[in-house]
């Protein structure tokens, strides 16, 4: 049985997991906090599943190292190509993210509902499972968008490149009605300000990271995991790629310093 003050860990192949720590960090304020950026690897959107999955158990092995109490695959792509391998091999709590196409369906007024996902998730079983689950009584359009989960990597939130991606990968779902858009990628929300200004005020955005750490809440109170509530939670980061020109994206994308750690050798 894990000790409740123990660290969660929380991996992406990037930057985008972010989108799920900063989410968990508000949800949980008592937690102590470690994230891996497996930027030495990134991006996964295209890489072949055998080594998305080695990339995610090197990734749990060293969360383990590190005491982790419970792991978050802070990426839809990982998820998919790993998640129930990893639940096979490790006895923690294993929380992955899936778009979040069940409350879009209960949303759209149209009955149009597209999703933004990199190649590699829309081609997985995973995804075929969740839109044959929820895809019946409405139309779900999925958009590959190959090229943005980079953008957000080169900390391209707005300005010309990802404005002209998103407006190709928007462009047929708002010409079917979609008023209602789906982030398949945790490296899409940082993108949200970007995507509703091209979409309009009446399209919906729906991120999935709010779900995922009531998840991993649910999951650590039913373990009897969550950490005391004098804890002070802290942060620790690491990298498998360069540290100084991530640690700088992912300073500015969470709003504050952070120092990154270099995953040992035989993580990376």
């Amino acid at each position: 049985m894990g000790n409740h003050n123990q660290p969660i860990g929380v991996f992406d192949s990037g930057v985008g997991g972010l989108s799920v720590f900063r989410r968990i960090r508000a949800n949980l304020p008592h937690e102590s906090l470690l994230y891996v950026a497996d930027s030495g690897h990134a991006p996964y959107g295209n890489k072949p599943a055998e080594l998305i999955a080695r990339r995610a158990f090197a990734i749990t092995e060293f969360l383990l190292d590190q005491d982790a109490k419970a792991v978050v695959v802070a990426c839809n792509t990982a998820t998919a190509a790993a998640i129930a391998r990893l639940r096979a091999h490790f006895s923690i709590p294993i929380i992955g993210i899936e778009p979040a196409l069940k409350p879009a369906v209960a949303e759209t007024r149209s009955g149009v509902v597209g999703i933004l996902a990199t190649s590699n998730t829309v081609r997985s079983d995973k995804f075929a499972h969740l839109l044959d689950q929820h895809g019946h009584q409405t139309r779900v359009m999925v958009q590959p968008c190959p090229g943005l989960a980079d953008c957000v990597e080169q900390g391209e939130l707005s300005g010309p490149h990802p404005r002209v991606l998103l407006e190709r990968y928007l462009e047929p779902l708002l010409a079917a009605g979609a008023d209602t858009l789906v982030l398949g990628c945790t490296h899409y929300p940082f993108l949200t300000p970007l995507i509703q200004r091209l979409a309009g005020p009446e399209v919906a955005i729906l991120d999935p990271s709010p779900a995922v750490a009531r998840q991993l809440h649910r999951r650590l109170e039913t373990a009897q995991l969550l950490a005391d509530g004098r804890a002070v939670g802290g942060e620790r980061y690491f990298t498998s790629g360069a540290p100084e020109p991530t640690a700088r994206l992912m300073a500015r994308l969470l709003g504050q310093p952070v120092t990154l750690e270099v995953l040992p050798e035989r993580f990376r």
